[in-house]
Parts: structure tokens; sequence; C-alpha cells
């Protein structure tokens, strides 16, 4: 599922470099479904509910303490921080010296926003930097993982704790529905004004064009979505069954069938209460899916492969990396992406093979080099942080 969700944003960026008005007509449905690969950004946020809430709900289940979030706050920022701090600031050099973006008060204050992740709170500093899109989303997420534990403060109250494996996850049901109330509080009451909204004035006017319903609370919803299907996943009979196979590929077909439902609209696939990325129905399928392929037969074993397994690996470095090196080609090279050529879509395919190879190469480094060794270092004080007295 993180394989798919990060080729799905991978291939929206790179549509998004290819000139729509000379797409041979033939091409014309697969291109616009391709547009819509941004609606993995919602697999993203469902697969890190369901990850993130399982401890969580396996603790409950057993009347164990509430796991620690001295060492969940540790994994997390272990996770994200060092390679998001790395990308936001290569993005913010490239801003003003190769962009030309001046180096004023805005720019240093919307790279400042972002470095302590509090950039999702505010259309001047949604996108944190310019040289790198969809750092966008990396706050918002983060906003999620602190109200996870919030959320799971209220179910490990004694006198909640007490009650059914069923009675919980239907009191995580209200927490999905206070956060859904949440968001449409503040698309009701906090709109943005039209002065210098939308796309043509560059991101700050496309935050504009994005926000109110672009809000953490309401992203929240999506990730607490994912964080119930944890907390169904738990509780499914661990035995494996054909029937899973069925349940997970409808889910799979349900999912996908929500990219051509966006067709006609907005390219963010607002849906219902203006929730981006179809909500709620591309959410509950993931979910579905998250829950039942871990127990099927045949999907599990065809699409858990050491390809997906690489793709997923190296899939937050890719996610963080890929727009820096879509926006620097054409800057290097001003012919990359078929720009200027008789032969459009055969320079965008090109093009987008050698970005698709470096993007991946620097994914895989940033891995290797950057991530990996956090984690482990995480780990070993993790360890010591846990690890019993002794005379």
């Amino acid at each position: 599922m993180r394989a798919v969700a990060c080729l799905m944003v991978l291939v929206h960026h790179l549509v998004l470099r290819m000139n729509f008005y000379k797409i041979p007509p033939s091409l014309d449905l697969t291109f616009i479904l391709a547009r819509f690969g941004n609606h993995g950004v919602s697999v993203f946020f469902v697969l890190s509910g369901f990850l993130l809430a399982r401890p969580f709900w396996l603790a409950l289940d057993k009347a164990q303490p509430l796991p620690s979030l001295k060492i969940y706050a540790m994994r997390r920022a272990a996770r994200i921080l060092p390679g998001f701090w790395v990308a936001l600031t290569v993005g913010f050099l490239i801003s003003f010296t190769i962009y030309g973006f001046p180096l004023d008060a805005e720019l240093v204050s919307r790279y400042v926003a972002g470095f302590f992740l509090m950039s999702q709170w505010h259309w001047r500093t949604f996108f944190p930097v310019q040289g790198d899109g969809p750092l966008w989303s990396i706050p918002f997420e983060t906003t999620c993982y602190v109200l996870l534990p919030i959320g799971f403060l209220l179910l490990f109250n004694e006198k909640l704790r007490a009650r059914s494996a069923l009675v919980s996850r239907l009191l995580w049901i209200g927490i999905i529905a206070a956060a859904l109330i949440g968001h449409w509080l503040i698309v009701t009451y906090l709109p943005t004004d039209s002065a210098g909204r939308g796309w043509q004035y560059g991101f700050q006017g496309g935050a504009k064009e994005w926000m109110p319903r672009y809000n953490p609370i309401g992203f929240f919803a999506i990730f607490a979505i994912g964080a119930l299907a944890a907390g169904i996943q738990t509780i499914v009979p661990a035995r494996r069954s054909t029937i899973y196979d069925v349940i997970g590929a409808l889910a799979i077909i349900m999912g996908a069938w929500q990219l051509p439902q966006s067709i006609g609209g907005p390219g963010e696939g607002y849906a219902w209460l203006g929730i981006p990325y179809q909500f709620p129905l591309l959410p509950l399928a993931v979910a579905i899916a998250l829950c039942t392929l871990p127990q099927s037969l045949l999907l599990a074993k065809v699409l858990d492969n050491r390809l997906s397994r690489y793709v997923a690996t190296v899939s937050f470095g890719v996610y963080i990396w890929q727009d820096i090196v879509l926006t620097l080609m054409p800057q290097l090279l001003p012919s990359s992406f078929g720009s200027g050529s008789d032969d459009v879509l055969g320079g965008w395919i090109v093009s987008s093979l050698i970005a698709t190879a470096i993007i991946f190469a620097i994914g895989t480094l940033s891995y290797m080099l950057l991530e990996r060794p956090v984690i482990d270092w995480a780990r070993t004080r993790e360890n010591r942080a846990t690890r019993p007295a002794t005379a």
C-alpha cells in the first residue's frame, strides 16, 4: 500500500509536467486518470493511522498500560525529521539562489514555520518553501501524530477501558465524528478571502485556493479511519482465508474506482464536507484493504514482493525529494519533458524515466545515509530507556 501511494504521487507530479494540449487523443483518459495520483496522499494518511494505532489497540485490548508516549514521539521524530529538515533546507536555498525569489521575511518565515512543523495552520506558510511543494503534507501528518495519542488517552481512561473491544471501536468512531465536526467548523467559519487566490498567483495563491478545505483536522479524519482499521484488524480472526482475498480485491477495485469519480471536477477530488481525495470512500477502501490483506492467501503473496518492499522502504525519500528534481530539471535543461519539441510525448517519457531514476537514487541514498542511521540511533536510545535497572 505504501509503494502504491508513493508511485501514485510520483506519477501525479510527472503528469503535471506534460503539456495536456499536446497529448494524443487516444491517451487523454490515461493522462487524466494519472493526474489524480495526488489521491495517493490519502492512502499515506490512512496507512500511517493504521500502523501507528496498532500498538495502542493491542495494549488496550490486553488491559496493558498506554504505550510509552516518549518512545512514540522519539520514533516519529527519528523517522520524519532528519529527511524532512534536509529536504526543507535544500528547497529553501534553491528558492532564492536558483529560482530567484527574494530572500525576505516572508520566505524566511515560511521556512521557519515549516522547520518547526507549524506551517499547516495558515495559507501564508502552507507551502513552507518554494523549491519543494509536497513538503506541505509533513506538518499535516505530524498534527495527526499528536492527535492520535490524545484520542487514545480518552479510551485508556479507567472508566472506559473496561468496556468491550466493540465498544472501544465505536468510541473511536465518535472521535472521527468529532474531527469531521471540527473540519466543518473550520470550513464554515474560517474561509480565505478572494484576493490573490488561485494557482495563477503561485504557491501562496494555491494555498488560499486549497484552504480551508485542506486543514489538519479534516486530514486527521482520514488518518483516524486508518486508526479504526487497525482496531478492526487486530480483532479479526488471524487465520488466513480466501474470503479475505475476495474482500481485499473488492476494496482495491473500490479504491481505484474513486479516481475516475474525480473527472470533471477539481483535481483535488473534493467530496463529502469538502474533504479532498474522494473522502470517505477512498479512505474506507484503503482501510478495508488493510484489514483484510494481512490474512489473505493469494493477494498477500502477489502484492508483498521484493519490488514493492523496496519502493515502500525508500518511499519517504522519494516523496520529499521528487519535486526538487522535477523543478530543477527544466531549469538546468529547458528542453526537459518535451518542452519546445515536436515530439512532446516522447520527450516527456524520456525525461520522466530519467527523473524517476534520479529520484529513486536520491531516495535510496536518503534512506541509507540519513534516515536509517537516525532510526537505528533512536532505537539504541529507546533500548537504553526501557532496559531494567541492575544492581
